[in-house]
């Protein structure tokens, strides 16, 4: 049965079509990541599993969605990054991304020309790519419009982004109108002549996600493809709409997550005794390791930080899943209260999976290439080291300890 014929309710059919999907990209996921090329086979599995419109609810007149919650596509990405992380990676910003008009609209549902990005992009198939926020300081000057002689905005200018950008069916970027300190966050068709996606290349780790940079020329931007308007002044931003950050962030989280747990099973099933193949000599059978008491202290103390992370994302989860029903009555406080909690899940999931992405390299030293999982384990470090990067644990900690201690607001909002 097809996904498209998931619905709300049919937890056991979509749990079959995540793990399917996971399967599938579990055969070659080494392979794959070798190879380094662009993911386009990867999103044409998602696709047509019907995954990238498993977050949005159903449109009685655009059709497409499933309707499934935060905890569900969390959930989702975290199963499919045990098997292939950077797939994990780019449905996840895709997801945050599907979002970005809920966020902009207002209470009224107004504020944005484009308000139901998620139905379209559910009834169209499409992927996304691109960042609803600003870049971060440092990175450049970021991309500018510029008034259209027949209305509208010319888009020009440069940004690196995270996932999907060479085979994404629409982008959703910030740019900064003339004049104005705002943000626009725009809609923009990168098959469009004045776009170039340049794809990043050798990268450490994440290797699938299509990251690169985008190339704007003179592209129009019509006022129907503007999601709406993020204020320079971080006081004058809705604490809804500050949610869709931490959205992206924990989404992330669970990419990471994954990356541990999809290392500590298949490290788990090459360290177990492996029966020798019928007819075989004693001798080319593998020793039992069964026993061997440090090994086991090894697997506990693993198995013990992998549970550890996924209680302190799940908790973070259940939180921000509430915070999105509160909708736009939510509080500066009770968004502060979800930033923390997110940017715990951060810091405990980072450390736990690149720690243990670590130590699985020395538990499966020496196994052969023939054994259960294969060779390859280094790209679980790879990957969990390439994500993790993009975050200072160090920040994360300092902003939780000034909420605590004094409940400063401020800076969490900064940190998103």
């Amino acid at each position: 049965m097809s996904a498209q014929q998931t619905t709300p309710r049919d937890d056991t059919l979509w749990r079959r079509v995540v793990r399917e999907v996971a399967d599938d990209l579990a055969v070659d996921a080494h392979a794959r990541d070798r190879a380094g090329r662009s993911p386009r086979d990867e999103v044409e599995r998602l696709q047509e599993a019907g995954l990238p419109a498993f977050l949005t609810a159903a449109d009685p007149l655009l059709g497409g969605g499933h309707g499934a919650d935060l905890r569900t596509a969390c959930s989702a990405v975290r199963e499919l990054s045990a098997a292939d992380s950077s797939v994990g990676e780019l449905l996840a910003h895709h997801y945050a991304l599907s979002w970005t008009s809920r966020f902009l609209t207002g209470p009224s549902g107004r504020g944005g020309t484009f308000p139901r990005l998620d139905a379209r992009t559910a009834a169209e198939g499409w992927l996304l790519a691109g960042a609803a926020e600003p870049p971060p300081a440092g990175a450049g000057p970021g991309l500018t419009l510029t008034r259209a002689d027949r209305g509208g905005w010319l888009l020009d200018g440069r940004r690196a982004f995270d996932s999907a950008v060479t085979v994404a069916d629409r982008l959703v970027v910030t740019a900064r109108p003339a004049g104005t300190a705002d943000q626009l966050v725009v809609l923009v068709d990168p098959a469009h002549p004045g776009v170039r996606a340049e794809a990043a290349a050798d990268r450490v780790g994440q290797r699938l996600t299509g990251a690169g940079t985008v190339v704007f020329d003179h592209v129009p931007v019509p006022r129907a493809r503007v999601l709406g308007t993020l204020p320079a002044d971080e006081h004058a931003v809705a604490p809804f709409t500050a949610l869709a950050p931490l959205v992206l962030r924990l989404l992330l989280v669970h990419v990471a997550l994954g990356i541990a747990e999809g290392a500590l099973a298949e490290a788990r099933d090459v360290n177990r005794a492996i029966a020798p193949e019928p007819g075989a000599a004693p001798a080319e059978a593998l020793p039992d390791q069964g026993d061997d008491p440090y090994l086991l202290l090894s697997y506990g103390e693993l198995a013990t930080a992998a549970h550890t992370a996924a209680a302190v994302a799940e908790r973070a989860t259940d939180a921000l899943a509430r915070g999105l029903r509160s909708g736009w009555t939510l509080a500066v406080e009770d968004r502060a209260d979800l930033a923390v909690l997110v940017a715990a899940a951060e810091t405990v999931t980072g450390r736990a999976a690149v720690q243990l992405t670590t130590r699985i390299l020395e538990l499966v030293e020496g196994a052969p290439p023939a054994g259960v999982g294969g060779p390859g384990f280094d790209r679980f470090w790879r990957n969990a080291r390439a994500l993790t990067a993009r975050t200072r644990p160090s920040h994360r900690l300092r902003d939780i300890g000034d909420h605590y201690l004094n409940g400063t607001h401020a800076r969490l909002a900064r940190s998103a």
